[in-house]
């Protein structure tokens, strides 16, 4: 296209005056729009010319706000449908809305508009130009937009047709051959796999060429790794195309079983094919080489969206002892979005308001909406109350811009403006794909049942490749019989692989599961005396002239006066050291959560804020060999957790804490766990060390405040898919934490975690249990003298041990012990069998728990417990009645139901109520 403006007259055609409309004014109206004098009468001192122009300025001010209005909602008359659907228009883009006219426009010179305009055209022949830039097979919405520099550059770019290059005829070929490629392989699978579930790409071709060029910008601008995240229509060619799984590994997955070693065989369940993720190596002609990962995603649509976000900050991160060093031109994310998808579930919301923030920022994602305008068999008007799929985009200030997919090279020009505009700005970019789905939902779907006349119209409408063909054709760029044998080599070629793949015959592994048993005796993780002295010291070396607040410092600052041996430590002296010698091992950690700088409950504080200028201080950083990372998060479980997740799946050796504001609201991120944290691992083979720190305990703060649902994450463990651990003393979570970062293999860990006990008197830890030893599965009664005595062995985890230790009962009851497992999963089966033989006249055990008997590790606990404790030996249990609510409303319920349960673990008479 022409070139309009340079930067300075785009500056002044931006920033100056637009006329008002019955919307309201202008948000650009700067300055006095020349519009607003024009009947005062010109000075008699003025010649003919000044009065000329004083008498035109009412005309060029129409004209400018026309011009305007081209930019601001060209849009909205762009021919983005493929299927042909009337754009929607607008008002302002009749030159009749502002009150002129084509002839009035005919008789404005141009550089009455646009300053740098030098040749002799006019209004007219220039808004012409632009309604071949704003309204052809790409529509620009920039409208949205507050900062007005990235605005003005997306103009001046648009207008001048950076992203638009004349494409060579070579390249131009090679566009046509991968379209062939792309469109070659769907037909193949649905003439030779007839009704098997692919969930076909056809009708967004061109999807596979702009990842191509996605790819090939990031090499030319130095980037090493292109992250990409999508569902599961066009995986399969995205898969082949895009990361170079081969077409014999993808073929194995239709004829029977897949490549042993191959990108999409797991050695767990595994899962369907089009959830699969892979990761390739492409090269790029005098640019070296990009890794290209796409991440495994369910069919839980857009919830990929955070875990592609987290790995990507997680491979742009340094592993040095510095949070600052995030390279976001290293690695680009790219996510490929549903169009009824991106518009309603939440989790987008979520990711996008991450974007900016100081924790999650990944320098610009780019986003494809791979638009075929239908929801399975819902139409936009019932899936969606804005006018664009992409309009949620807008809130965030996000530019977008909507393309055709039958016109792949428009389709490439808007990969080239959106990754241009990731390279000046490191902030994220729309593409809004406009395609249609060729076939229904999956492929043994018939869509004519409830769109017949849409797909009518899709019947009779030509592939891209046809569309493309036909043009090159006329350009005179290749013949047709040129396409022909391209087609039939795309063909031939798939049929000899599937030839191929039939004659495969895999040879069966019979190699044992290399995963070793869990010891009864734990891995040591005790650190010596000297090195948790110099960690202390230095979480409590504050900078010259830094104010810490006077209240909490006198708090902290104990922790340098009384070190020693003998010590006793509170939970977050015993975290902080926990911490320090990890980062003193050269282990990063990464720790967030909605308060996780200072701790819900005033425990933590990580970051200390100076009370006089409100400057932040991490004293941690004073011991650090490696990056030490700690975030507040935005109020989200769903996104959160998904980012941690899949930052730990990408940094698999740091150690990842998402800490809840209290445990009940983890599930909100439900998905996450079910579909990633805790069979990431068997479906796809994904391995991650994240760990959930979850406030859990009943103490009278009601339903709400009471329960992380330990019983929901204990009904998902099985093959050793997670650790689910409650910790009873500071020593033990100290030596958790080290034990979670030292463990081989990694697993998720999620972790009960306390709130009273935080402060409680009989909750401590001396420095000396730090030294020595390490996390203890199962914890013995430390108050029974004469382990013969006792004929009762109360079992219980968590918090109930203190309630009761600490109930008069307890005082009466010298033949009872109260014995702690502190690893529920991997079920510590061993150890709980050692310490029933430390008893050995036990006639009786008991299962306490405070949660209700249909939640709590009850039901989990019960069976396996029933195979380890003697026939001959009673066992019951102890809990709350079965209840829809986890928890007590009412303080005075909560003290008599947590009262009962107590009595009945000690063998005491229930009282009854009145």
């Amino acid at each position: 296209p022409e070139q309009l403006t340079n930067s300075n007259a785009h500056t002044a055609v931006a920033k100056g005056p637009k006329a008002e409309t019955p919307s309201g004014p202008s948000k650009a109206q700067d300055t006095i729009s020349p519009a607003t004098t024009p009947s005062e009468p010109a000075p008699q001192s003025l010649d003919e010319n000044a009065r000329a122009l004083v008498e035109l300025l009412p005309a060029v001010s129409r004209a400018t706000a026309l011009v305007q209005a081209f930019r601001d909602h060209g849009h909205r008359l762009a021919t983005i449908d493929p299927l042909g659907s009337e754009p929607p228009g607008h008002p302002q883009l009749s030159p009749a809305f502002f009150g002129t006219s084509a002839e009035e426009l005919g008789k404005l010179p141009a550089s009455l508009i646009l300053p740098d305009e030098n040749g002799g055209r006019s209004v007219a022949d220039a808004l012409n130009n632009l309604g071949d830039i704003y309204a052809g097979s790409i529509g620009y919405e920039f409208e949205h937009l507050d900062d007005h520099v990235k605005v003005d550059w997306l103009w001046q770019q648009v207008e001048d047709g950076a992203h638009l290059p004349e494409p060579s005829a070579e390249q131009r070929k090679k566009l046509l051959r991968r379209i062939c490629e792309t469109e070659g392989l769907e037909q193949f699978l649905h003439k030779t796999y007839l009704g098997q579930k692919r969930f076909s790409l056809e009708g967004n071709d061109a999807l596979v060429p702009m990842l191509d060029l996605v790819i090939e910008e990031t090499a030319r601008s130095g980037g090493s790794e292109v992250v990409l995240g999508m569902a599961h229509r066009g995986r399969l060619n995205v898969l082949t195309h895009t990361v170079g799984v081969s077409y014999g590994e993808l073929l194995a997955e239709f004829e029977g079983p897949s490549f042993k070693g191959g990108q999409l065989d797991v050695s767990g369940t595994g899962d369907v094919k089009y959830h699969h993720g892979a990761r390739g190596t492409r090269d790029v002609d005098g640019a070296g080489t990009v890794q290209v990962t796409l991440a495994p995603n369910p069919s839980h649509l857009e919830f990929v969206n955070p875990v592609v976000i987290g790995m990507t900050r997680a491979k742009q991160s340094s592993r040095v002892a510095s949070a600052s060093i995030v390279d976001y031109d290293a690695v680009v994310p790219v996510l490929m979005h549903g169009d009824a998808a991106f518009a309603a579930e939440g989790v987008v919301a979520e990711t996008l308001n991450m974007a900016r923030l100081k924790g999650y920022g990944v320098g610009g994602t780019v986003h494809i909406i791979v638009n075929n305008q239908i929801g399975f068999t819902t139409d936009p008007i019932e899936g969606r109350s804005t006018l664009y799929s992409s309009d949620l985009a807008k809130g965030y200030g996000i530019p977008i811009i909507h393309v055709n997919a039958d016109d792949p090279e428009a389709c490439l020009a808007a990969v080239r403006l959106g990754m241009a505009y990731r390279r000046e700005f490191h902030e994220d970019f729309v593409i809004d794909l406009v395609g249609y789905r060729r076939h229904g939902h999956n492929e043994g779907d018939e869509p004519a049942y409830t769109q017949p006349m849409k797909y009518k119209s899709i019947s009779a409408h030509p592939t891209v490749r046809h569309i493309y063909s036909e043009r090159l054709i006329a350009d005179g760029v290749i013949t047709s019989d040129d396409i022909e044998a391209m087609q039939k080599e795309i063909t031939q070629n798939l049929r000899d692989v599937q030839d191929h793949v039939r004659d495969y015959n895999p040879v069966e592994d019979d190699s044992p599961d290399a995963e070793r048993e869990i010891p009864v005796v734990p891995e040591t993780t005790g650190v010596a005396l000297k090195v948790l002295e110099e960690i202390n010291a230095a979480t409590v070396d504050l900078p010259e002239g830094f104010t810490p607040h006077p209240k909490l410092w006198r708090q902290l600052g104990k922790r340098e006066e009384t070190f020693s041996i003998d010590q006793s430590l509170d939970w977050g002296h015993a975290e902080a050291l926990a911490f320090g010698s990890l980062l003193r091992e050269g282990i990063p950690i990464r720790l967030t959560g909605q308060d996780a700088e200072r701790g819900t409950f005033s425990h933590r504080h990580v970051v200390l804020h100076d009370a006089e200028t409100g400057h932040e201080f991490v004293p941690l950083d004073n011991v650090s060999e490696a990056r030490f990372e700690t975030h507040n998060s935005p109020l989200t479980e769903t996104a959160v957790i998904g980012f941690e997740y899949g930052y730990s799946v990408a940094a698999d050796a740091d150690v990842v804490l998402w800490e809840a504001q209290f445990g009940d609201f983890v599930n909100v991120a439900q998905v996450m766990i079910d579909q990633f944290i805790s069979s990431g691992l068997t479906k796809w083979g994904q391995y991650s060390r994240l760990s959930l720190l979850l406030p859990h305990g009943h103490e009278g703060q009601g339903p709400e405040h009471s329960s992380a649902r330990l019983e929901r994450f204990l009904q998902l463990c099985a093959e050793r898919n997670m650790r689910i651990t409650y910790p009873t003393t500071p020593a033990q979570y100290f030596h958790m934490l080290r034990r979670q970062a030292l463990r081989r293999p990694e697993r998720p860990m999620i972790v009960m975690t306390p709130k009273s006990l935080l402060r409680h008197p009989m909750a401590t830890s001396e420095v000396s249990e730090l030294t020595k030893g390490g996390f203890r599965h199962v914890i013995a009664d430390p108050n029974v003298e004469d382990t013969a005595a006792v004929t009762r062995l109360v079992l219980c985890t968590g918090k109930v041990y203190y309630d009761i230790q600490g109930h008069p009962l307890r005082k009466k009851s010298d033949h009872v012990a109260v014995g702690r497992i502190e690893l529920l999963y991997p079920f510590p089966a061993p150890a709980i069998a050692a310490l029933l033989e430390l008893y050995p006249n036990v006639t009786e055990v008991v299962w306490a728990q405070e949660e209700p008997r249909n939640m709590g590790a009850l039901t989990f606990i019960g069976p396996r417990l029933r195979t380890i404790v003697p026939r001959k030996v009673p066992l019951s249990y102890a809990a709350r009645p079965e209840r829809a609510s986890p928890a007590e409303g009412k303080t005075s319920s909560h003290a008599e139901s947590q009262n009962a349960v107590i009595i009945e673990a000690l063998g005491g008479e229930t009282p009854t109520k009145a």
